[in-house]
């Protein structure tokens, strides 16, 4: 009964094994930029089609060609015309009070809405069989303080099977 209240160390030191042992290291995700020539409220009319080299052994580059090609087709259809009504808005800007921008506010959430289903699609079909999710989220420029839209290409971990000997 002496040792009633003891905490004995070799205890502490399994379950701790334990936890470590369902820890996986899951690499940084891989970010694709915007290429195109032209950006609307962050989203460029276009996205790099080249093959990071961190996809490498994970998707076919067909896969991923195609994948991109997709998702510049959906801005390619959408983007100019937002283009136009951001220029009628501005035009427009000073006799509507800033109320001729609200199409154009509009039609980009449309637009990022069309790529997220699509992306959604794309996950659910191929890319979560692999092991990946792409995704449409907004980061910081590298040269100054904006945002901007960019393609992130997630690892998801593989979860271990835990077997007690």
């Amino acid at each position: 009964m002496a040792d009633f209240d003891a905490i004995y160390e070799e205890e502490l030191e399994n379950e701790t094994a334990a936890e470590e042992s369902f820890m996986t290291m899951v690499p940084d995700p891989i970010v694709v930029r915007g290429a195109g020539n032209m950006t609307v409220f962050g989203l460029s009319n276009r996205f790099d089609s080249e093959f990071p080299n961190g996809l490498l052994s994970r998707v076919a580059p067909e896969e991923y060609s195609a994948t991109i090609g997709r998702i510049n087709s959906v801005l390619k259809k959408t983007l100019p015309v937002n283009a136009k009504w951001l220029f009628c808005g501005c035009v427009c800007c000073c006799c509507t009070l800033g109320c001729s921008l609200w199409p154009v506010v509009c039609l980009s959430k449309r637009t990022q809405h069309s790529l997220n289903k699509l992306l959604e699609w794309e996950n659910s079909h191929l890319y979560h069989k692999l092991g990946l999710h792409w995704r449409l989220t907004k980061q910081r420029c590298d040269s100054s303080s904006m945002m901007e839209y960019v393609l992130l290409i997630e690892f998801i971990p593989k979860i271990p099977i835990y077997r007690p000997d």
